[in-house]
């Protein structure tokens, strides 16, 4: 029976894969798993006639062991399986978007309560939050009252969210970053007119506005 034909098995490793097969392998022995084997330190001659005699692969999986593990597999298969299992962990992962909530220094109870629901709309959507205050011109001497604002907006989001960054004050913005507590985020509804909402703020534009003289 004729040994089939080794995958790569001369040539450099691909860029996308980090494992050592056949002919790549260059420690002088072995420590052989893998199914229908019988496991043990073997030199790597003999190794490689085991996965030949199999029509398999011999595959580096544990290169810092001593001596190094290799598996006798179908590497195309295991090349396959890796790449499926990669493609299903990053469909499971949730993607986090950051939507931000702006504040004036001096912002009214109505427009607080306002931004206080978009925030825990958009924690219950799985989003981070980002609130801040914008401090126009001379209004940059109420900072406290600005820090004052943003706390009590933390204090008001502690069913919803964590405080991922405490009131920092950068330039002519004071911020703070919530995260959603575990359990809040739910599934977005279909019909909810604020959730395609990235950014609210006091003026009707999203620019901030030039200082003030």
């Amino acid at each position: 029976m004729s040994a089939r034909r080794q995958p790569n098995s001369r040539g450099s490793r691909d860029d996308e894969n980090s494992n050592r097969i056949n002919e790549q392998i260059r420690a002088r022995e072995v420590r052989v798993v893998g199914d229908n084997v019988e496991q043990g330190i073997y030199t790597i001659q003999e190794a490689r006639r085991m996965a030949q005699q199999q029509e398999l692969d011999l595959v580096e999986i544990s290169p810092n062991a001593d001596p190094p593990v290799c598996k006798i597999l179908d590497y195309q298969k295991f090349l396959y399986q890796q790449k499926k299992k990669a493609k299903e962990q990053k469909a499971n992962q949730v993607k986090t978007t950051l939507k931000e909530i702006r504040f004036g220094p001096q912002t009214d109870d109505h427009d607080y309560s306002f931004k206080l629901r978009h925030a825990i709309s958009f924690l219950q959507e799985g989003s981070k939050v980002r609130a801040y205050v914008f401090f126009r011109g001379r209004s940059i001497v109420f900072k406290d009252q600005g820090k004052l604002l943003l706390l009590r907006f933390a204090n008001d989001l502690e069913d919803y969210a964590r405080v991922d960054q405490l009131p920092k004050l950068e330039g002519k913005r004071m911020s703070m970053l919530f995260s959603p507590k575990k359990g809040v985020a739910k599934k977005k509804s279909d019909d909810s007119s604020s959730s395609n909402q990235h950014h609210t703020s006091d003026e009707s534009s999203d620019s901030e506005p030039d200082e003030e003289a």
